[in-house]
């Protein structure tokens, strides 16, 4: 009998390798690493707009956490779109973006610069979660800045624009998070949507 297949999960904007946050779903799957910036020492150096040194159809998942929200509006249809080209046919991706609708409260009560939930980073406030991370920003990372941002209506109708069997949608705090499994081919039943999302730990 042959082995399975070596699965793969592309890592989209991954940053630096220690600091990845990566589910336990993904143990003994082989990771590669994306992104545009050459001093994380990325598998492929690619911009997400344009992931045409990977080929179509040859990974099993994408995982891009907290990295969509750092292209402009117009450019995130061709980012999800090079998401699904990358899927194998029954492949699924998971983007995670901060859930601005979430941050009603804070905007509404002055609370812009009131840290809205700790990372292994620092704390992370309303005014990082609409900006991107300042500090690093003032650090020099100008590629962390945030350039568009999605409520769950807005990232619900960027994915019904692309050929994605299904979408499932969950609000996840107290990081206030928006999270988005997509899949390539629609699950059989209910119970299999459930399962891949609780191993995921969405």
């Amino acid at each position: 009998m042959s082995a399975d297949p070596e699965r793969v999960f592309l890592n989209a904007g991954c940053g630096p390798a220690d600091t990845a946050n990566l589910p336990a779903y993904f143990d003994g799957w082989r990771q590669m690493r994306v992104d545009s910036d050459p001093s994380v020492s990325p598998d492929v150096l690619a911009d997400l707009t344009d992931l045409s040194p990977i080929p179509d159809a040859t990974v099993d998942a994408v995982w891009a956490a907290h990295c969509v929200e750092h292209v402009y509006e117009h450019q995130v249809p061709r980012v999800l779109a090079e998401f699904r080209r990358v899927l194998r046919a029954d492949g699924f991706a998971v983007v995670i973006v901060p859930d601005l609708q979430g941050l009603g409260l804070y905007l509404s009560e002055d609370r812009l610069h009131e840290p809205v939930y700790v990372s292994a980073a620092g704390p992370v406030t309303a005014h990082d979660m609409l900006f991107g991370y300042g500090a690093a920003i003032a650090g020099g990372r100008l590629s962390m800045a945030h350039r568009s941002g999605f409520t769950p209506g807005t990232l619900q109708r960027c994915f019904r624009a692309l050929p994605f069997a299904e979408v499932l949608l969950r609000r996840r705090g107290p990081q206030m998070e928006l999270v988005a499994l997509a899949r390539a081919s629609a699950a059989p039943d209910d119970a299999t949507r459930v399962g891949l999302m609780n191993a995921l730990g969405l």
